[in-house]
């Protein structure tokens, strides 16, 4: 009681009131600790204007709306951490959290299953895509990363490819000879060597310089791509010729996932599951309004393929999934048939 010697100890005294009042509080924090709050750090190395970009953001605040404020998602577009060839790495080592890494860059790690998606003229419609994507193969290819202390959360949508170079292309010799910028994948490698032209291997960042220099000729990319690299502006033609697909899987650390609280994981599943969906709308969306721009600015001439050349480019092509089949996985390849009602023409031996 020494505490209160110089004061008086009266039931009405305002000074032991406002006392009890600061103990009380005081009690109840002890009792309910401040709110942690988990932190995710989400990298990626596109423009955050691209479908990827916004649906890095958007996944960003679904995380806090739904887990009310316990987890907050910080994104790092531009590579502004890593680069392609770094990010990986990066989340192995837990230095990053979570990324979207295309599809045909797993191969490092052993898991050349995903390079399934690179194949040319394999879906003919998106409908086919998110079919393997979003169903039964597609999760059991997101599983065989786990092994490697990743988790696969979903596969993001970025677009169908066309080709752009300074020359038009729209049969196999007009790829002749031309040095085509591809990201690092054994598939693109054999699809740009069966077209006849020389792949050329670079990181993302680097292609726009590239390409204004004349190291590379030409490259292939969804139109979003096209539009936010400014890639129209040193190419005079692109093809829209939809013959492959490039897309992401949004990975997260295994370790870090599974150390999570299972109510904060279900939470944030749902809004994978809502970034998702909006991804894959935005990314359509994105893709056509990019090349009206391009469009807009008349800079490039375009070309649409006549059913014809595209059969011939298809059937060019096709050689790359026989090709790659001993890479892939041949049991890979015809799940995918299989889902897609896929029916390769073959020669009498029975190859595309």
């Amino acid at each position: 009681m020494c505490l209160f010697a110089d004061r008086p100890m009266s039931p009405d005294s305002a000074y032991l009131k406002k006392l009890l009042a600061a103990l009380l509080f005081g009690l109840i924090c002890l009792q309910a600790p401040a709110q942690t709050v988990t932190v995710i750090r989400f990298s990626h190395v596109v423009d955050v204007d691209t479908p990827k970009g916004q649906s890095a953001t958007f996944f960003a605040r679904r995380a806090a709306e739904l887990t009310e404020g316990k987890v907050r998602v910080d994104v790092f577009p531009d590579a502004v951490l890593y680069k392609d060839k770094d990010e990986l790495e990066a989340l192995q080592l837990g230095a990053v959290d979570m990324l979207a890494r295309a599809l045909s860059k797993f191969a490092p790690l052993g898991v050349r299953e995903l390079e399934v998606f690179d194949l040319p003229f394999l879906f003919d419609n998106i409908e086919q895509l998110h079919k393997v994507a979003s169903g039964p193969v597609g999760r059991s290819l997101l599983a065989k990363l786990e092994p490697r202390g990743i988790k696969g959360l979903a596969i993001w949508d970025n677009g169908f490819k066309s080709f752009s170079a300074n020359r038009p292309l729209r049969t196999v010799s007009d790829f002749r000879g031309l040095r085509m910028r591809i990201q690092p994948s054994k598939v693109l490698e054999s699809q740009m060597r069966t077209l006849g032209a020389v792949p050329l291997e670079t990181a993302f960042s680097d292609i726009h310089a590239l390409l204004k220099a004349g190291v590379a000729d030409g490259t292939e990319n969804p139109h979003s791509t096209l539009w936010t690299e400014r890639m129209h502006e040193v190419q005079k033609h692109i093809t829209l010729s939809d013959h492959g697909y490039l897309g992401y899987v949004v990975i997260v650390n295994k370790r870090f996932w599974d150390n999570l609280p299972a109510s904060i994981r279900s939470k944030l599943e749902q809004a994978m599951k809502e970034a998702t969906e909006y991804n894959n709308r935005t990314a359509q969306t994105v893709n056509v309004e990019a090349l009206e721009k391009v469009r807009a600015q008349r800079l490039n001439t375009i070309h649409t393929l006549t059913a014809g050349e595209r059969a011939d480019l298809k059937q060019v092509m096709l050689k790359t999934h026989e090709a790659m089949a001993p890479r892939i996985g041949r049991d890979t390849i015809e799940a995918v048939y299989r889902e897609t009602g896929f029916v390769p023409v073959r020669n009498q031996s029975g190859k595309p």
